[in-house]
């Protein structure tokens, strides 16, 4: 096995620590039970540090069960839950942010993120106050958002004056969110992607890949997480196999050339979104 240790970057918000953030974390939804924890355990052992969770996956409990039998201490690792929708007034953020933790088995998140903008109740900055409250109270370290636009971006640099460290967002070969990732640079966030692999519609039998992997010794997945990496995104993948878990961590012994990261890149379609879940629309997904 590998056991190997992804590298990390800094990342913080303004007048918070920076935490070393790893460049590959560990997605767990939809694992939840026994399942779910041995995932996290035999992730965590092989050499995972970022947990990715939230409350609306259902699955703290078991995320925080897998991180304790890890064995592994709760400082080395960076653990990630979400604020949901139905919580963004002031009071109910509080609630939700310390549920999470009770659930979890924590005394602190080391990233929390509000899970969805929810533009139609038009109470994410309300939100974003919230967190920056929790962080100055010590319940988080580092706080963001997920599936928020460069305009909810923004909005909360306007109204608050603090900008989210990570923006975490579906990202992959045939949703490459060029121009989201321009911003992201231009405001200094730093970008997570959600289902980095594409799910049903992993991009596998895709030519370019096929010939990166061939060329490369890998698998058409470490191509693809490889290609967010370089992209100066941090992908979640999620595997309950531990070969899976292994191989999607091995990514930093090989590099993509310009030429492989482009074509990868103009895999992107215009309908390339996997569950048309658009930020600027009401959500009907499960991040409410």
């Amino acid at each position: 096995m590998n056991n190997s240790l992804a590298p990390t970057k800094l990342i913080g918000n303004q007048d918070s620590l920076p935490i070393e953030m790893p460049l590959v974390g560990f997605g767990t939804y939809p694992m939840r039970g026994l399942e779910g924890s041995q995932s996290v355990t035999s992730a965590i052992n092989l050499g995972y540090r970022l947990i990715d969770t939230a409350m609306n996956y259902d699955n703290e409990g078991a995320v925080g069960e897998g991180i304790r039998c890890s064995g592994i201490d709760r400082e080395e690792l960076v653990v990630t839950s979400k604020l949901p929708g139905r919580f963004h007034e002031r009071p109910q953020a509080d609630f939700a942010l310390r549920e999470s933790l009770w659930r979890l088995g924590l005394d602190y998140l080391d990233v929390y993120l509000i899970h969805w903008p929810n533009p139609s109740q038009g109470k994410f900055i309300e939100a974003w106050q919230a967190l920056i409250e929790a962080q100055a109270e010590g319940l988080v370290k580092v706080i963001g958002t997920s599936n928020f636009t460069v305009a909810h971006l923004e909005t909360l640099r306007q109204e608050t004056g603090v900008l989210p460290a990570i923006n975490q967002i579906e990202i992959h070969p045939y949703f490459p969110q060029v121009e989201q990732l321009k911003a992201h640079q231009r405001l200094g966030v730093a970008t997570e992607a959600w289902s980095p692999l594409g799910k049903a519609s992993a991009p596998y039998q895709e030519k370019v890949i096929t010939e990166a992997a061939k060329a490369h010794g890998v698998t058409p997945a470490q191509v693809t997480l490889r290609w967010h990496v370089q992209r100066d995104v941090i992908p979640i993948p999620k595997s309950a196999n531990p070969t899976r878990q292994e191989e999607n961590l091995d990514i930093f012994g090989f590099e993509l050339s310009e030429a492989e990261m482009a074509a990868i890149t103009a895999l992107g379609r215009p309908d390339g979104r996997l569950f048309g879940g658009d930020p600027l629309l009401p959500s009907q997904m499960i991040f409410c």
